[in-house]
């Protein structure tokens, strides 16, 4: 037997949608993490982006489990000394609940320059409409 390597010119990528009302957020970032990163195809190589496009809607009825809202803060610094600053999950979802998503999606795929690929594959908007209607994005449920 012999094990197929793909590059990405052999395989067609595909545009995925997904809708993230009433999913959990870490369960929902998990498999959108395994589209984008090709683990969902037979094809998958690991030195190799053959993962799909993924657009996300309406994320801001995304749901936590828990005290999570209270509890989970993010983190971010300046590089400066005392230049730390943090927000609670509650306020990241009021301001834009898209980079929740994101953030959970990013920290699932592999820190590295394929994983920096991989991420800008992944598109999230708050509300119900985007613009990729061109791309004829295919409905899966998660």
């Amino acid at each position: 037997m012999r094990t197929e390597s793909y590059k990405k010119s052999d395989i067609e990528e595909s545009w995925v949608l997904v809708d993230a009302k009433g999913k959990t957020l870490g369960r929902f970032a998990s498999e959108i993490a395994k589209i984008l990163s090709g683990k969902n195809k037979p094809e998958y190589t690991p030195n190799a982006d053959l993962g799909d496009f993924v657009v996300v809607v309406n994320a801001n009825e995304i749901n936590v489990t828990g005290k999570k809202l209270e509890q989970k803060i993010y983190y971010r610094h300046s590089g400066y000394p005392g230049g730390i600053k943090s927000k609670p999950l509650k306020d990241v979802m009021e301001s834009s609940a898209s980079e929740a998503i994101k953030s959970a999606v990013k920290g699932m795929l592999p820190k590295s320059k394929l994983g920096r690929q991989m991420f800008t594959k992944l598109k999230v908007y708050n509300d119900a409409d985007h613009p990729h209607q061109a791309q004829k994005p295919v409905a899966i449920e998660i």
